[in-house]
């Protein structure tokens, strides 16, 4: 992909998404010595705040809003033009210009796309009460109201971390899950079959009914959800349903603006989707020169260092940006961590069995390299892998490592 280089100091930067990925663009902007107008949209009225609490503590343990503002002090200081609870709609590239929801419209002459992703949703669902998805903190308080009338079964549609959470944070509260996966396998499309079935085992020991090759047909119910109807014809009585099948680029306002919207917004190898423009976050797909294939990735620690390198891109640097992806899922008392890229793996070797000690180490192999590292309560093990994949190991290399 190329791409014209955009002028190396632009004077009015916008930022679309108050994401985490947009906070830590606009701060790394400022010290990195951009001192124009900066203005930050966001579709909710929240300033940024941390997501991943809401699947495990918003819903658990009660926490609120201000347990998990993202913002500091000294953010003041950045001097941001925030435009919350106000959506973007269009953008003209040629005019370098982006409608917004309330009908008004900001000029730009640097743009950092950062508008995430939001939830994908089962074709023909049907607008019920006690149906869920959760990414934002209006949907966790949403269905923390619900699981505080203390539901009698809540069904989980997908076997993601969201839901695999969501039923950790159930389960705390007594409440009886099942999880429903149309795919043979829960968990394993991502960690692969064997590893995929010991966050099978973790959730069954605490009770959750984990099911695959349980494809939802539809749902039944008057004005609210009452049952889950499987393909092959089973009844589950739920009072709750939360989807969670996977997320989907949020970009639907950037329709018509020439940029390429294939799963994402397509960047080259440093984050400059257009000249002027760069992607961070959830949003942004681009070549990560250390896979050598272009992939999207929805994690938390990715969103801060994309958001960081796309603002420094922005202001004229042009390193590629390769990270090693990595992110962790808090389960019951359990953490899950994952390291690399797993996908189309070649081979999957277990280190440590998951058994009643609950911790487990795997590596995965793609050719002749270590292309990914999981486990479960074993964070320095983790670690250890993680830094033989950064540094390219092969294969045999990491096998040596692990039989010491």
């Amino acid at each position: 992909m190329s791409v014209v280089s955009q002028p190396d100091s632009p004077r009015r930067v916008v930022i679309v998404g108050a994401s985490l990925a947009g906070l830590h663009a606009a701060r790394t902007l400022r010290q990195e010595g951009f001192d124009g107008l900066l203005t930050i949209v966001g579709g909710e009225h929240h300033l940024p705040y941390d997501r991943p609490p809401l699947t495990k503590q918003v819903l658990s343990a009660g926490w609120e809003l201000d347990r998990i503002d993202l913002s500091r002090e000294e953010d003041a200081s950045l001097a941001i033009d925030w435009r919350l609870g106000t959506r973007a709609t269009s953008l003209d590239t040629r005019a370098r210009r982006i409608g917004l929801s309330d009908g008004s419209s900001v000029a730009y002459d640097g743009l950092v796309i950062a508008t995430g992703a939001t939830p994908r949703r089962l074709p023909g669902t049907p607008d019920l009460d006690g149906i869920h998805v959760l990414r934002t903190l209006e949907d966790a308080l949403a269905l923390r109201a619900e699981l505080d009338d203390m539901p009698g079964r809540v069904v989980i549609v997908g076997s993601g971390f969201v839901g695999a959470e969501v039923a950790a944070a159930c389960r705390l509260r007594n409440i009886d899950v099942t999880i429903v996966e149309a795919l043979p396998s829960p968990f394993a499309r991502v960690l692969g079959t064997s590893v995929g079935e010991a966050c099978v085992a973790m959730h069954r020991d605490r009770g959750v009914d984990v099911r695959g090759h349980a494809a939802v047909m539809h749902y039944d119910g008057g004005r609210r959800v009452g049952r889950v109807v499987l393909a092959d014809g089973e009844v589950i009585e739920a009072d709750v349903v939360v989807v969670g099948i996977g997320v989907q680029p949020e970009t639907g306002w950037l329709e018509g603006s020439g940029l390429d919207l294939t799963d994402g917004v397509l960047c080259d190898e440093t984050c400059l989707a257009a000249p002027d423009i760069v992607a961070a976050g959830d949003i942004a797909r681009w070549p990560n020169p250390r896979f050598g294939r272009t992939m999207r990735v929805e994690h938390w620690d990715n969103a801060i260092r994309q958001g960081e390198h796309a603002a420094r891109r922005l202001l004229g640097r042009k390193e590629p940006f390769d990270p090693l992806p990595w992110f962790w899922s808090d389960q019951y008392d359990r953490k899950l961590q994952l390291a690399g890229d797993p996908i189309s793996h070649d081979e999957v070797v277990l280190l440590e069995e998951f058994g009643d000690a609950e911790r487990l180490v795997a590596l995965y192999r793609r050719g002749d390299r270590l292309a990914a590292v999981a486990g479960i309560n074993r964070s320095r093990r983790v670690l250890e892998f993680r830094r033989l994949i950064q540094e390219g190991a092969k294969w045999t290399d990491a096998i040596s490592v692990a039989s010491r």
